[in-house]
């Protein structure tokens, strides 16, 4: 059994369970994007795109991220954060901000919210 470690998203990578404040089991890490807390804008924290016709039909096939309204979006490159493949056929991908990670333990990404609390994949 490994010692708990201190929270922080640094920590967390691709492929750990994630689960919510009561134990539940909310899904699995998809990504983790590292965010600037002490940048005044989110200028920067999207890829850029190139010139050309194909930079451009990348756009179309690629997913931004976060995918969540742009308030929120904004916050999250500011802070970071994971993103979570949802648990289950339908499930929706989740967000978790790095204020919302309690502790990771024994590979286990673990939550000080409830799961229905995170925000949504649009």
């Amino acid at each position: 059994m490994q010692i708990p470690q201190r929270p922080g998203i640094s920590q967390v990578h691709t492929g750990m369970k994630v689960v919510d404040r009561d134990g539940k089991e909310v899904g699995t890490v998809e990504l983790v994007k590292m965010g600037d807390p002490q940048a005044a804008t989110t200028d920067g924290q999207r890829s850029g795109r190139g010139p050309g016709f194909v930079p451009v039909l990348s756009d179309v096939f690629r997913d931004a991220e976060p995918d969540v309204p742009p308030v929120l979006a904004a916050r999250l490159l500011r802070t970071g954060f994971v993103k979570v493949d949802g648990r289950g056929l339908f499930a929706r991908d989740l967000y978790v901000a790095p204020d919302q990670v309690a502790r990771i333990e024994d590979n286990v990404v673990h939550l000080s919210t409830d799961g229905g609390s995170l925000a949504k994949e649009s």
